[in-house]
């Protein structure tokens, strides 16, 4: 592995540990603006999760300068239209993925809906500029990290399955959402595809892009009538259960 890429893989963790740090310190600092301890905690850990997400990605950007200057230069890796095409499909695989693994999840009786975007969704509503970190430079960090580093390093030595299976099981489990294992590890295993089928980072991180705006989006527009699905769909769920 590329000396610059150990430094990627500490910054990134450091970035999701900070928290731990850097929201006391911050809510410290906030505590005399004439908020209640509730607003100064969340105002904290806003502001925090944008510092450091942001600084995560400053770094990043800055050790992969010469990299990225390389890469356009790369003949192995798909063209231009090819690029585009492989990113616009990849965020239909990708929506697929999900789906087929929500299936499966369901038919296993485990819950549907994510406690992690319902957490992310209302710290957008309290700060829309959260929108930043969770449709952009977040799935960008992501997939340098997950896509680039480590299934990238893993592939030089394991096939594609393998690797894709480690990198997408670290991906998962980074989320904190066990329980949904199985769809993080299809959308990790369909970016994994774009990366090794284009040899371009650019590709997998403009599906993930795209596909977590989608998820903001709808959730923003449709956030009544998904609640409603959801309850429903876990009634139905608890009464087929009953029968079994």
């Amino acid at each position: 592995m590329k000396r610059e890429y150990g430094w990627i893989l500490i910054v990134y963790i450091v970035m999701q540990l900070s928290s731990l740090v850097g929201v006391p310190l911050l809510a410290i600092v906030l505590a005399g603006a004439g908020n209640s301890p509730q607003e100064t905690q969340m105002y904290a850990l806003n502001y925090w999760l944008i510092i450091s997400f942001v600084s995560a990605f400053l770094i990043t950007l800055f050790l992969l300068r010469k990299e990225m200057a390389s890469s356009l230069q790369n003949r192995n890796a798909a063209n231009l239209p090819q690029s585009i095409s492989w990113a616009v499909g990849g965020i239909f695989l990708a929506l697929f993925a999900q789906w087929a693994a929500a299936i499966v999840e369901q038919m296993l009786g485990i819950k549907m809906g994510s406690d992690n975007t319902r957490s992310i969704m209302r710290m957008i509503d309290n700060f829309p500029a959260v929108i930043l970190i969770s449709s952009v430079i977040g799935p960008i960090l992501e997939e340098i990290v997950f896509r680039k580093i480590i299934f990238g390093s893993l592939h030089k030595r394991f096939n594609f399955f393998v690797s894709a299976l480690i990198s997408s099981v670290i991906f998962a489990a980074a989320h904190m959402e066990f329980e949904h294992i199985l769809i993080y590890s299809a959308i990790g295993f369909t970016f994994a595809f774009l990366y090794v089928r284009t040899n371009r980072i650019i590709v997998p991180i403009i599906a993930h892009v795209t596909m977590n705006t989608l998820v903001v989006l709808m959730q923003s527009i449709y956030r009544e009538e998904i609640e409603k699905f959801l309850r429903e769909a876990e009634q139905m769920q608890n009464f087929i259960g009953g029968f079994l």
